[in-house]
């Protein structure tokens, strides 16, 4: 089960890497990539996996309230992905606010995971 894990922590951190990652790079122009939405989703996925494999591991002590909240604010940043998402295919112009709210919100998640003790 620790392999397992240990992958889907991986692809967890690729998948924040492509949502922060797309953000920064378009810091100048903020816009939503449609990658940050496979970013958001590969996030959501392979978070809830975690949380699955989480309690088969020896020693370890799940803090169900800190997953909770990365799960809520996991969820948001996929629900904007997908709305900033559709605007970029469409040509339409995505909101400053929407492109900071994407990786913003998945900044945050990111600090609660690495912060909260």
């Amino acid at each position: 089960m620790k392999i397992l894990f240990d992958i889907l922590l991986f692809l967890h951190i690729v998948g924040a890497a492509m949502i922060v990652g797309i953000w920064i790079g378009n810091m100048k122009k903020p816009t939503v990539h449609p990658r940050q939405r496979d970013g958001a989703f590969l996030q959501l996925i392979t978070g809830v996996a975690m949380m699955g494999v989480l309690p088969l591991l020896p020693d370890s002590d799940p803090n169900y309230v800190k997953l909770g909240i990365k799960l809520a604010v996991g969820i948001a940043v996929a629900v904007l992905a997908v709305i900033g998402a559709r605007k970029y295919k469409k040509n339409e112009d995505i909101s400053t606010g929407l492109a900071h709210s994407v990786g913003g919100l998945a900044l945050l998640n990111v600090a609660i995971a690495t912060l909260w003790n």
